[in-house]
């Protein structure tokens, strides 16, 4: 339970030190009397440009969140198949080519796993699915073409797989928006400190609520960009689910 809350609020925790900061300096500002701007419709018209382009960002971020998602169920589904198919040959035909297969789907299903976690690298995860071509070159005399085609066509969905989370993983998305969104977020918190706004206790509800909006905003982009990073310390970012692997990888183990 702690940890789901932990999960759920930690980006929270994290920005509220930024706006007791800014608080504070708000306060420092009011009291010796460093307010020399108004607050004018520009300011309104400033925050409402930033926040579309935080929302254009979060809108790109989670489109490949939401792919992201998938992609774990999906590698397992085609490991998992060729797994059916080695047993299927070797119930059959009981060759050691089909017991070899099964063998390395279940290394390279742990292999996928530390790959996830950057303990192996793509170029090796590439070799190891490329180790499956012998295998199958060995299995046609054993049985139908249809066979070795669905074989294939698993080995190829593996290798787009990674590619595209390598892709994910290694790239942000639209770095230059990023940059604009963060300079004019801390523009606009820094112009918030100068501006005059009365009542004063008003202003400092204005300015804690607008700094935590913008500031939220920005480390959720950065939060979601890559939701593979499980290889990073902090245990709170938020991964798409890696239980479809782990949960093959349990079955698998006592086969």
């Amino acid at each position: 339970m702690f940890s789901i809350l932990s999960r759920k609020w930690h980006l929270t925790f994290r920005v509220i030190p930024f706006v007791a900061i800014i608080v504070l300096v708000k306060f420092a500002v009011h009291h010796f009397d460093y307010e020399f701007l108004s607050l004018s419709p520009l300011m309104g018209a400033l925050i409402s440009a930033n926040v579309f382009l935080i929302g254009f960002l979060i809108s790109g971020v989670l489109t490949d969140y939401k792919e992201s998602e998938r992609l774990p169920s999906e590698m397992a589904c085609s490991l998992e198949v060729m797994l059916d198919e080695a047993s299927i040959i070797l119930e059959n035909k009981r060759s050691p080519v089909a017991t070899q297969l099964a063998d390395h789907v279940r290394e390279l299903n742990g292999f996928i796993l530390d790959w996830f976690h950057k303990k192996e690298k793509t170029a090796d995860l590439f070799a190891k699915i490329a180790a499956l071509n012998p295998i199958f070159l060995a299995l046609e005399p054993l049985t139908q073409a249809n066979f070795i085609a669905r074989l294939k066509q698993e080995q190829s969905n593996l290798r787009r797989i990674v590619t595209r989370i390598h892709t994910i993983r290694e790239t942000d998305f639209n770095p230059a928006g990023y940059a604009i969104a963060e300079i004019l977020s801390s523009v606009l918190c820094l112009g918030l400190i100068f501006t005059k706004i009365d009542p004063y206790h008003e202003s400092v509800f204005f300015v804690a609520f607008v700094s935590f909006v913008l500031i939220y905003m920005v480390l959720l982009i950065k939060e979601i960009d890559n939701p593979f990073s499980y290889y990073e310390k902090d245990d709170y970012t938020d991964n798409v689910s890696l239980v479809p692997l782990e949960n093959f990888q349990k079955r698998i183990v006592g086969e």
